[in-house]
């Protein structure tokens, strides 16, 4: 390890210093000016906004490529990929819902799940431990409901989420620990709104910057030249294909009228029944991307409020992108880790310097699995490897660390905190899922197949 290990990270977490911060640019991996998609929300509308930058007379138009909570997410994916290949020993949180899934293809009473969902484990669910999914599932090794409102159908491990709070953060700590670093609002347990909270110790986000926007156009070429005027009905499958142009066809299906009914295969108002391309038939008229249905927020090509209908940015071109990543330092320190009742200041620090080694070593596991954020959005890092400073009153200090430093020295603040005392779960808490959260999750895997999938 360089110069930063494990008491330069003791001394900083107990020191005054307010966080560790790094930025880094990156540029479109097609290189600069290449577009990139940002994400969207509802309406496929984009987070656009104006930010003052240090180096800028005036507010810059930024389009927001990856949130707050989409880094968390990715660094707890992170996190389970080293879990996973042995590199960490983290606690974590299992739903097991593998052998809910039957293997032949033919779904059963027991195994009514269409699709393989296997694991999910407190690093992949959204809310970490106070997700619906952990909630809605039974610990296996109590035969008790994880999270209950009647006490005495609650598993002991949620009986001790109830009292957890910043002065009693140990049970978090124990098979939790993200939910700390990450941010947590325990608000779907049986406490409902006064569940507890924690806030976010970790922040860090995407923004492309001095943003233009492009447009998105779509079209399909039908190999077969099928024309939309050509129109197929529905048919009784019996086995082969549920629809039909030849109106003369025994299984078509007809109205009370007699009349052949004109196929929709996914039933919603959009286009026409009878149209080849409910069947995924036919060309598709070149067009571009619109708003749709929910859009709210700007239309940075129009600088007027997006409407549905309404042609919608479709990708950007940016001078770069920035990722800014914060660790705050106080935030950790305002978290106590009482034993049997028993607080102790030397297991208080030991605790808080397993979050902060945490949150550097899920910021390098991060960086180190790239930046490939969702189609036809790559990013590039231009410097060599995430720069940390330590934010020192008055100054700040340069802090180098590997991603393989970052692992040994967060190893190293684990073992130094089980010697202190504190209770770390090496092994996986299994949950099953309990009987109505399989059957939800069946039920929507039948309506997916049932509504087919629409092709870009």
């Amino acid at each position: 390890m360089g110069d930063f290990g494990l008491q330069q990270l003791r001394e900083a977490v107990a020191g005054r210093a307010a966080a560790f911060r790094t930025k880094v640019e990156l540029q479109p991996a097609g290189g600069p000016g290449t577009k990139v998609f940002p994400p969207t929300y509802a309406g496929a509308v984009y987070a656009v906004e104006k930010r003052r930058l240090p180096d800028k007379v005036e507010p810059i138009t930024c389009v927001l490529l990856d949130s707050v909570q989409s880094q968390a997410n990715r660094m707890e994916e992170a996190l389970q990929t080293a879990v996973d290949e042995g590199r960490i020993r983290l606690p974590v949180i299992e739903v097991d819902f593998s052998d809910r899934f039957s293997r032949d293809g033919d779904p059963t009473d027991e195994q009514p799940l269409l699709d393989p969902i296997g694991k999910v484990t407190s690093l992949q669910v959204p809310h970490r431990i106070a997700d619906a999914i952990l909630r809605d599932s039974v610990v296996t090794e109590e035969d008790k409901q994880f999270r209950h409102k009647d006490l005495k159908k609650e598993s002991s491990y949620g009986q001790r989420l109830r009292r957890v709070s910043a002065q009693d953060a140990t049970v978090l700590f124990e098979l939790c620990p993200t939910a700390l670093l990450f941010g947590m609002w325990d608000s779907t347990g049986p406490k409902g709104g006064l569940g507890a909270k924690f806030e976010r110790a970790m922040v860090s986000e995407i923004v492309g910057l001095n943003a233009v926007f492009g447009v998105k156009t779509s079209s399909r070429l039908d190999p077969l030249s099928i024309k939309a005027g050509a129109t197929i009905y529905h048919r009784n499958a019996d086995g082969g294909l549920d629809w039909t142009s030849d109106t003369d066809d025994p299984a078509v299906v007809k109205d009370k009228k007699g009349n052949p009914v004109p196929y929709n295969r996914s039933g919603n108002s959009e286009g026409t029944p009878g149209n080849p391309s409910k069947a995924n038939h036919s060309n598709v008229t070149p067009s571009f991307g619109k708003f749709t249905k929910g859009a709210e927020g700007l239309n940075p090509l129009t600088d007027t409020d997006a409407r549905q209908g309404q042609i919608a940015p479709g990708g950007v071109t940016i001078d770069c992108a920035e990722q800014s990543i914060v660790l705050s330092l106080p935030a950790l320190r305002r978290l106590k880790f009482p034993v049997n009742g028993d607080c102790m200041p030397e297991r208080d620090a030991a605790a808080r310097t397993v979050l902060a080694a945490l949150g550097l070593c899920a910021a390098a596991l991060a960086d180190e699995s790239g930046l490939d954020l969702r189609s036809r959005c790559l990013l590039w890092p231009t410097q060599e490897s995430l720069s940390w400073e330590l934010l020192q009153r008055g100054k700040a200090e340069a802090v180098s660390l590997t991603a393989d430093e970052a692992v040994e020295l967060f190893n190293q603040s684990v073992e130094a905190a089980k010697n202190e005392g504190l209770p770390w779960r090496d092994d996986p808490l299994v949950l099953q899922p309990s009987e109505q959260l399989v059957q939800l999750v069946a039920n929507s895997q039948r309506l997916t197949v049932d509504e087919g999938s629409e092709a870009e």
